[in-house]
């Protein structure tokens, strides 16, 4: 029989959906611009691609997942686990991109003169395979066995099989309040995003000392270079305190579900805390395109040449926008520092 949706779960599907408009679109464009500008194609942009690419996956996925979740169909128990799984992967592999991308920043500041040497797309491709072949294990823990069945066998005293199990469908019902708090939450959220807050103000704390450095000693390139990578890293950091903002209002209503099992959560909070996780995921392209000058030139150059169909006599040299524009290049004289050969990174 058909299920009805209510007023209010519609008033939910609809928001959802225009998330997914809103995430889907941006994130596919942040990764045609990475593909189609040559600056961009680095080891920082490989990760934020990584990133783009789990975010079009929440648009594309998880978000039509959740509506069908929120729905709650009558389904068989593992097949609502698998329904409830690609949020847990998709959320692992964006916190293993951005940590990626925090300490490629940091070897940026740290080791600029053996940055290429050290960080090469051969390794880059390396790390970004691990973050999610690592994801996919921490997200599909549940199906392995920690999840609700026994459980509710037991609440239940249903003596089916695992075939013929049959529930409503729903995320707490079948994902484990344990697994979500002591292993996904304490192991696999919290330390990574303690461990990039770290790493961030140690990149902040080296960039200010080489601007310092390099302010009394008269020298404006290598100024120019530490410079921009300081803009850079608030950038990503911004990107970073997003992800928190929009994730750890989840993760502390999940504490309390399980800490205090008498304490009633108001539905709406919980409502506004799935919007804001979703939310996310449609949120990195705004920031690259205020706050990062190559992904706003190359967004605009798509928009004309894409979408309004205007030629552009400049449309090849993206690649080279900002680039090779350095004094001592100029002159002839290009002395051994890093900030030279990394220029098309920033």
């Amino acid at each position: 029989m058909a299920q009805s949706v209510s007023a209010f779960q519609a008033a939910y599907i609809t928001i959802e959906v225009l998330i997914a408009l809103v995430s889907v679109p941006g994130n596919i464009l942040v990764i045609w611009a990475v593909r189609m500008n040559q600056a961009l194609q680095d080891a920082t942009f490989s990760f934020i691609v990584s990133l783009a690419v789990a975010d079009v996956a929440v648009g594309a996925l998880v978000i039509p997942l959740a509506i069908v979740i929120n729905v709650g169909p009558r389904t068989e128990f593992y097949t609502c686990l698998m329904v409830a799984c690609p949020v847990l992967i998709l959320t692992q592999s964006s916190i293993l991109a951005l940590l990626a991308i925090a300490v490629d920043r940091y070897l940026r500041v740290k080791i600029p003169l053996r940055y290429k040497s050290v960080v090469t797309p051969k390794r880059a491709a390396v790390a970004i395979a691990c973050c999610w072949i690592i994801s996919l294990l921490v997200g599909l823990t549940p199906m392995f066995g920690w999840n609700n069945l026994n459980k509710m066998r037991r609440t239940q005293e249903a003596n089916a099989s695992h075939t013929a199990f049959v529930i409503r469908c729903q995320f707490e019902t079948v994902i484990s309040m344990e697994y979500m708090v002591y292993f996904n939450f304490f192991v696999w959220v919290l330390p990574p995003l303690l461990l990039m807050l770290i790493i961030y103000l140690e990149v902040f704390n080296l960039i200010r000392k080489q601007l310092d450095k390099k302010v009394s000693s008269n020298s404006s390139d290598p100024q120019k270079y530490y410079g921009k990578e300081l803009k850079i890293a608030k950038s990503l950091a911004l990107v970073l305190f997003l992800f928190a903002l929009s994730w750890l209002p989840l993760h502390t209503l999940n504490c309390i579900t399980l800490f205090c099992p008498s304490c009633q959560t108001p539905s709406i909070l919980t409502y506004i805390a799935i919007f804001l996780t979703h939310g996310n995921s449609a949120m990195n392209p705004i920031v690259y395109a205020f706050r990062i000058k190559k992904f706003r030139t190359t967004f605009l150059q798509i928009w004309h040449q894409y979408v309004c169909c205007e030629t552009d006599k400049n449309t090849n040299n993206l690649g080279n926008t900002e680039l090779g524009n350095w004094p001592l290049e100029r002159a002839g004289t290009v002395p051994d520092m890093p900030y030279l050969d990394l220029q098309k990174s920033l």
